[in-house]
């Protein structure tokens, strides 16, 4: 069966390859070496947890998704404490911090289970496959090299430091994509769904069962365009399914007139 082409963005980490599993690994291993630096003052876990997602977020608010930010959260978080607890900083423990959050972006690149099919079954349909993801341009440009991304998306490949509603119009107006036509594809309801809904376009979530808190937006405040549609599946193989299923909805809504 034949359907409308239609325009899908998708995004790249923790949609179509892993990235948060690495985060957890190095805030781990963050956490025992500040557990074990400040043993005499019993700092828990959850106190290390609490202050560096709040450093995070709040940096990313700021900056975007420059690869800095994170080793300097953990460096920032190390910090915090010590002047709580009077505890002097060192040089040495401030770049064996720096070094852990830096190797973040050296972990090698897998795949979600059924990339690679679903982008086969969308780009077989003749679909219009786009890339848009955000991060620096050296180190997203790495992971597509590795995934042979460009096989699907060629030159369509989009990467920002800010994912919002203005980078989102910029590459909508860029292509001139129908916005009745076109989806974004994500794991974020901060930086992939909500900005589509605001654009007028279609998406489809991606929830993940343990999601970075500050991708995470109540859905009440999402604000839906009257002519958006909004999916939430659990495997990203659903994706080529839910598009057809809901193209077939649309193309009955209109024989029905």
């Amino acid at each position: 069966m034949s359907y409308p082409k239609q325009n899908i963005l998708f995004d790249l980490d923790d949609t179509l390859v892993h990235c948060n599993k690495y985060f957890d690994l190095i805030l781990n291993h963050f956490f025992d070496l500040l557990q074990e630096w400040f043993a005499s003052h019993n700092l828990t876990r959850n106190a290390i947890r609490e202050k560096q997602i709040e450093i995070d977020v709040a940096g990313v608010h700021q900056v975007g998704f420059a690869s800095e930010h994170f080793p300097q959260s953990l460096i920032d978080t190390y910090q915090f404490f010590s002047e709580q607890f009077g505890r002097r900083t060192d040089a040495r423990e401030e770049q064996e911090l720096r070094s852990l959050g830096r190797s973040v972006y050296e972990q090698e690149i897998e795949p979600y289970p059924g990339m690679a099919e679903t982008l086969n079954s969308l780009q077989k349909a003749g679909h219009s496959l786009h890339l848009y993801t955000g991060g620096e341009q050296v180190i997203q440009e790495k992971k597509i090299k590795q995934m042979k991304l460009a096989t699907y998306f060629d030159d369509r490949i989009y990467i920002r430091q800010h994912k919002n509603v203005e980078a989102l119009e910029e590459i909508i107006q860029m292509n001139r994509l129908d916005r009745n036509i076109t989806w974004m594809i994500g794991n974020s309801l901060r930086t992939d769904v909500s900005p589509a809904l605001a654009a007028g376009i279609h998406a489809v979530y991606l929830k993940q069962p343990k999601e970075w808190i500050y991708n995470m937006v109540e859905m009440v405040e999402l604000q839906k365009n009257a002519n958006s549609v909004m999916y939430t599946i659990q495997k990203l193989t659903e994706v080529p399914r839910v598009i057809h299923e809901s193209i077939q909805l649309h193309q009955q809504k209109r024989t029905l007139g």
